[in-house]
């Protein structure tokens, strides 16, 4: 356990901030004022807050399979609505472009 909290990197955005143990990275990304992944549902299904965790640990909450399919969530793609760190994390926001198949593996990096 880190009552400190730990430090969340989004590559695209360049945008850094501090997590609390058991918090969610995207409400702690709210918490601090910063933009760096879109805000949806914040529980897990509506698929907003796409990203891929490009180092780290972490533990996941419940995600709609139709947003992140077990093949994506194997590969690092979750939910930062449902991403709880336990470590510090690098991540990366995606969106989901074409097909509407549930275990598409279509993803598209944003960059705008």
């Amino acid at each position: 356990m880190n009552s400190a909290g730990y430090e969340v990197f989004e590559v695209l955005s360049g945008q850094s901030f501090r997590c609390a143990e058991g918090q969610s990275v995207l409400r702690a990304m709210e918490a601090q004022g910063k933009r760096c992944i879109p805000v949806g549902c914040r529980g897990g299904g509506c698929g907003l807050c796409r990203v891929r965790v490009l180092s780290g640990a972490y533990r996941s909450g419940r995600m709609s399979r139709g947003h992140v399919p077990a093949k994506a969530a194997a590969e690092a793609l979750a939910l930062a609505c449902q991403v709880f760190p336990q470590t510090d994390l690098t991540i990366e926001y995606f969106r989901h472009v074409g097909g509407n198949k549930p275990d598409n593996m279509n993803y598209e990096e944003v960059t705008s």
